[in-house]
């Protein structure tokens, strides 16, 4: 397994990580023995970089994960998230809770959940709006004084907040949207976490799964995928982003990859500071992913890719969704 400096906190972990939201009913139905499996393999492999969220599956996704990694919890560096819940005003109509008080509850109850001492990554999962981040990040600064939290994070930060915050406590690591065809990070937001030393952690590193090439019609979800919510999986959108994908297949039949494979090692090709987290809720996908890392591009290969692709065509989100990205 290669690895990487998870920005500037000294620590490496696995290159590629796993990203276990699928696990728990979000892309339709899952299945707990096949999961874990998963997440056996995983650390089998040598991965350690394991992200999951105290929202997915209501808590579920932090329990499932916390079962795979009993007995193993060394060799697991552990990512999780709050924020995500509690404050019922929310301007976007979701609810986002960055509240010192709500911190606190937070984390106990993910450690419960988890069945740990600690946490290795603890990331804000949205911005809260209607609460001063220098108040959100210093309660979380305090966890780390009392062994709770070892490191700091936020996901889909603004440029202008994670100053903010790293003005307060070392910020580890950015989780933000960023693929193929979710590009908005380049604008500002990766110059400042270059400048800063906060690594940077792409999720949806596969755009849904799309960039895999083996969605090739709305009907390939099942009735519960959030996906079908998902305004780049609907209508004109999803026709245009079949073209997207398209090319992206061509251009791997050259490599002699599989079009995922050439997606996450464009991702890799970015720079040392990006730990993708591909998710997967199945074994055979895992290890077609963690192939990436055999597939070399050079500076100039990747941005002939990027260069080659239009822009994905619709919003990451619904109109919701979008107001609470790069908060």
């Amino acid at each position: 397994m290669k690895t990487r400096l998870l920005g500037n906190t000294g620590e490496r972990v696995s290159a590629l990580g796993l990203g276990c939201m699928g696990m728990s009913p979000v892309y339709g139905t899952p299945d707990e023995t096949e999961s874990l499996r998963t997440l056996h393999r995983f650390l089998d492999l040598g991965g350690t970089f394991l992200d999951t969220a105290d929202v997915y599956g209501a808590g579920h996704n932090e329990t499932l994960v916390g079962k795979a990694i009993a007995g193993r919890r060394e060799a697991v560096f552990l990512c999780t998230k709050f924020a995500l819940g509690g404050l019922s005003n929310s301007p976007s109509g979701v609810n986002v809770n960055g509240r010192p008080e709500y911190v606190r509850q937070a984390i106990e109850a993910s450690l419960k959940r988890l069945n740990v001492e600690y946490v290795d990554l603890y990331y804000q999962h949205r911005v809260d709006p209607n609460t001063p981040i220098e108040e959100t990040v210093g309660t979380m600064g305090e966890l780390v004084k009392e062994g709770k939290v070892r490191y700091l994070g936020l996901s889909e930060a603004s440029a202008a907040t994670i100053r903010r915050a790293v003005a307060v406590h070392p910020i580890a690591a950015l989780q933000s949207e960023y693929s193929l065809w979710s590009l908005e990070l380049e604008d500002e937001i990766l110059g400042v976490c270059r400048e800063l030393g906060v690594g940077v952690v792409p999720y949806s590193p596969l755009g849904r799964g799309f960039l895999t090439g083996q969605i090739k019609s709305p009907d390939d979800f099942e009735p519960t995928d959030w996906r079908r919510t998902n305004p780049r999986f609907q209508g004109e959108n999803f026709q245009k982003n079949l073209e997207l994908v398209g090319q992206v297949e061509d251009l791997a039949a050259q490599k002699g990859c599989t079009p995922g494979q050439l997606a996450l090692a464009w991702l890799l090709a970015q720079g040392e500071e990006f730990i993708p987290i591909p998710g997967t809720k199945r074994v055979k996908n895992l290890e077609e992913n963690l192939g990436a890392l055999h597939v070399s591009l050079s500076a100039d290969e990747a941005r002939q890719l990027r260069d080659l692709l239009p822009s994905a065509a619709g919003e990451r989100y619904s109109a919701g969704g979008m107001k609470i990205v790069n908060g």
